[in-house]
C-alpha cells in the first residue's frame, strides 16, 4: 500500500471507497435507464412539397414534446403505403397519424392497425374506420372556397376544367365537389356527389369535366395540353393537388397562353405563389400542412399518456382553409418561410 494512503483513517478510506462504488454505479449496468421516448409515425399520401411542409411540423412538436418522430412518404401508391404501416406496426410504434390513399379499400387494414396503436388520420378522413379522430380542413367547404376564386376569376361565366391527382381519397372527392357546387350556385350539401366524364353546366358555366393523374406529374402536364388542343377557349383552369397548378403553368407558358388563360389553385406550392403575385394565378386555397403535422403529433402524444379528452365529440379537429389573392400572398408567404426555416 502507498505510504500516503497508509496515513489515512481506516474509516475514511471505507467511505471513500463506498463512494467511488456508487458513482460506477449510476454510469453502469446497475444504472436504471432512462425513461425512452414515445415513438410517433406520421405517414402521408404521396411525395409532394405540400408534405414536405407537414413534415417540419411533425419534426418540430418531436423536438417540443420529447418525441422520436418518423414521417414516411410513400412513392409508389397504396401498396407502398401499406408495405409502410404494416412495417410501423410490426417495430411497435406508439402512434400513427395516416392520410389514407384510399379509405374505403383501406379500412381493414386501419382497423387492424387501431388494435395495435394509436391511429388518427389527417388532411385526408377514413370516417368508416376506427380512427380515433380526423385532423385536418373540412373538404368541401374549402372546394367551396375555391368555386368562388373560380367566380372572380370569370366573373362573366365560361368555361373550366378540374384537375386533381386522383378522387379516391375522401378529401379529393369532397374537395372536387366543393368547387362544382360553388361554383353551380348549388346548394351546401356535402353528400353530394357527380360522376367525373360528366359535362356539367348552368347559365354562366361549363364544368367540362375533371381529369386525374394519380400522381404522374407527365400525364398530369398532358392533361392540360390535350385540354389546350380540345378546348382552344376555355376559360379557367383548376388545379386541386399541390403539384397540379405548376403543371397547368407550364403548359400554358409553353402554349403561349401563360396570362390568357385564368388559373385558380390550391395549396401552397412556390410556384403557384410566385404566379399570384406575377398576376398568372388568381389566387389559391390553403391548408395549413405545418399545423397538420404539429397537431398529429401533440394528439398522439396526448393519447399515448390515456389523455382521452383530447378526442372532440364529432371526432374532428378542424383546421380552416383559407384564401390567397394578391393583396395577401406577401405575408403568408413570408410567414411560410420562417416555419420552413427559409431565407430570401
Amino acid at each position: 500500500m502507498n505510504r500516503s494512503l497508509a496515513r489515512i483513517p481506516a474509516l475514511l478510506l471505507v467511505l471513500l471507497f463506498a463512494f467511488v462504488g456508487c458513482k460506477k454505479s449510476d454510469s453502469g449496468a446497475g444504472a436504471t435507464p432512462a425513461a425512452k421516448k414515445p415513438r410517433i409515425a406520421y405517414v402521408c399520401n404521396g411525395v409532394a412539397d405540400f408534405w414536405s411542409i407537414a413534415k417540419v411540423g411533425a419534426e418540430k412538436a418531436g423536438s417540443d414534446l420529447s418525441a422520436n418522430v418518423s414521417v414516411h412518404m410513400p412513392t409508389e401508391g397504396i401498396s407502398d403505403q401499406k408495405r409502410i404501416v404494416e412495417d410501423l406496426i410490426t417495430r411497435g410504434v406508439d402512434g400513427i397519424a395516416i392520410s389514407p390513399i384510399d379509405p374505403v379499400n383501406q379500412t381493414d387494414l386501419l382497423n387492424k392497425v387501431a388494435k395495435q396503436t394509436k391511429l388518427i388520420t389527417h388532411d385526408s378522413d377514413a370516417p368508416a374506420s376506427d380512427r380515433l379522430l380526423y385532423i385536418g380542413v373540412d373538404n368541401y367547404a374549402a372546394g367551396r372556397l375555391c368555386g368562388a376564386l373560380v367566380k372572380e376569376a370569370l366573373p362573366n361565366g365560361g368555361s373550366i376544367m378540374i384537375f386533381i391527382g386522383r378522387l379516391e381519397q375522401d378529401n379529393a372527392k369532397r374537395r372536387r365537389q366543393g368547387v362544382i357546387d360553388e361554383v353551380l350556385g348549388r346548394p351546401h350539401n356535402p353528400t353530394n356527389y357527380d360522376v367525373p366524364g360528366t359535362v356539367l353546366k348552368n347559365d354562366k358555366y361549363t364544368i367540362l369535366g375533371t381529369l386525374t393523374d394519380q400522381f404522374d406529374r407527365v400525364a398530369g402536364k398532358a392533361h392540360v395540353e390535350d385540354t389546350l388542343s380540345k378546348h382552344p377557349d376555355i376559360g379557367c383552369m383548376v388545379g386541386l393537388f399541390g403539384y397540379n397548378p405548376p403543371l397547368i403553368l407550364e403548359a400554358l407558358k409553353q402554349a403561349g397562353k401563360l396570362g390568357k388563360v385564368q388559373v385558380v389553385a390550391f395549396d401552397e406550392d412556390a410556384a403557384t405563389l410566385q404566379s399570384i403575385k406575377d398576376g398568372n394565378v388568381h389566387g389559391t386555397v390553403v391548408q395549413n400542412p405545418y399545423m397538420y403535422g404539429y397537431k398529429s403529433v401533440e394528439l398522439l402524444l396526448a393519447l399515448q399518456k390515456g389523455d382521452k379528452t383530447v378526442i372532440p365529440a364529432s371526432k374532428f379537429i378542424d383546421i380552416p382553409a383559407r384564401q390567397i389573392r394578391k393583396d395577401n400572398v406577401e405575408a403568408f408567404w413570408s410567414d411560410l418561410k420562417i416555419k420552413l426555416g427559409k431565407r430570401d
